[in-house]
Formats: structure tokens, sequence, C-alpha cells
């Protein structure tokens, strides 16, 4: 199963403005994808603000990679929850998704690599 947040970093305060207006504050969307269970992939959080502060404190707690793709997030984020991802952003999200699988693989490998180095230091 592949799952990913995207995130929109906000944009820098202007002189002029007190804080971060609505539309520049952080986004973050978690998806997730389950080839043997989903026909697509599925928004299962969005949020701006500190709720995206708390997806992605979730996500890096349960160690689920990041992808910064603003105009990606923008669009994802008009989604409704559960919804699957529509045909027309298939490709976008598959980069995302290939990102999230290519992750995987380092680690796998990595793992690999420990326990090979762990078995021959204890021969």
């Amino acid at each position: 199963m592949a799952e990913a947040r995207i995130e929109i970093p906000p944009e820098p305060e202007t002189p002029e403005t007190e804080g971060p207006q609505p539309e520049t504050r952080k986004t973050a969307i978690a998806l997730r994808y389950n080839a043997d269970k989903d026909k697509a992939p599925l928004i299962l959080a969005t949020g701006r603000g500190p709720i995206a502060e708390e997806i992605m404190r979730v996500a890096e707690e349960n160690q689920i990679p990041l992808y910064e793709d603003p105009e990606l997030a923008q669009l994802l984020g008009k989604l409704e929850l559960e919804a699957e991802i529509p045909p027309e952003l298939y490709v976008l999200v598959a980069e995302v998704l290939f990102f999230v699988y290519q992750l995987d693989r380092m680690a796998e490998k990595r793992e690999r690599l420990i326990t090979r180095m762990r078995e021959e230091k204890q021969k």
C-alpha cells in the first residue's frame, strides 16, 4: 500500500500583511493507494494551516514520505475526503506514487544491507 502526503509551502509574508492569509497558508493532502483494494488513489485527509501541520505530524510519526507539489495539492484539495482521484489526475498522482515506490525500494535495500552487515559482524 502506498501512502503519501503532499504539501504546499506557505508563501512568504509581505510587509502589508500581519500574517499568512488563508490562501497562502500551508496545505497538506494525504493519499492512500492499495492496488489490491482500491480502484484509484483516495484522499485520506486534506487541510490548511494547523490542520495541515497535524496531517504532516501524523505522517512523519508513521514515516510516510513528503512530496511537494503546490499545483497538485491545490487540485487535490478540492476533492472530498475518501474520494477517488479522477482519471484526469492519474498521471500527476502516478508521479507521487512512483516517488513513494522508489523510497520504499531504497528502504528495503538499506534493511537488507544492515541485516547482512549484522550477520557478518556476528561471525
